[in-house]
C-alpha cells in the first residue's frame, strides 16, 4: 500500500518557510508575516509578465494615440489647405475628418478601457493567488 507523500514534503516546506521568517524576525510572528509578504511581493515583482501587461499596454496606448494625433494633424493641416483653396467643398472635408477623429477616439478608448480592465483582472488573480499561500484571502 503506497501514501502518497506530497501533504508530508508540503507541511515540511511550510514548518520551514514559517521557521525561516520567525528566526529572521526574532521570533516576533507580525514581523514574521510582514517580511513574508515583503518577500512575496518581491518574488511577484520577478516573475515574468506580472507587471509587462500595464507597461506595455499604456507604451502602446501612448504610441497609438500619438500616431494618431499626427494623422489627424496631417488631414487637418490639408484639409485647410483644400479649403483655403477650393472653397465650401472643402469644409465639408475638415468636418467629415473631425466627426471620423472623434469617431476613431471614442473606439481607441473603448479599446483601451478593454485592455486596461484586462490587465487589471490578471493582476487581480496574481495577487490573489500568492496571497492565498501566506494565508490570505
Amino acid at each position: 500500500m503506497s501514501k502518497s507523500r506530497l501533504p508530508l514534503y508540503l507541511g515540511l516546506t511550510a514548518a520551514g518557510a514559517g521557521g525561516y521568517y520567525l528566526y529572521k524576525s526574532g521570533g516576533d510572528v507580525d514581523g514574521a508575516a510582514q517580511r513574508a509578504k515583503a518577500d512575496a511581493e518581491k518574488a511577484r515583482a520577478k516573475l515574468p509578465g506580472t507587471n509587462e501587461p500595464a507597461a506595455k499596454g499604456e507604451e502602446i496606448g501612448a504610441r497609438a494615440t500619438a500616431k494618431l494625433d499626427e494623422i489627424v494633424d496631417s488631414a487637418h493641416a490639408k484639409a485647410k489647405d483644400a479649403n483655403s483653396r477650393f472653397g465650401e467643398g472643402a469644409k465639408e472635408s475638415l468636418e467629415k475628418i473631425e466627426r471620423i477623429r472623434q469617431d476613431t477616439a471614442k473606439q481607441m478608448g473603448t479599446t483601451v478601457d478593454k485592455l486596461d480592465r484586462k490587465v487589471e483582472e490578471k493582476a487581480a488573480e496574481a495577487k490573489k493567488s500568492i496571497t492565498s499561500w501566506f494565508g490570505g484571502k
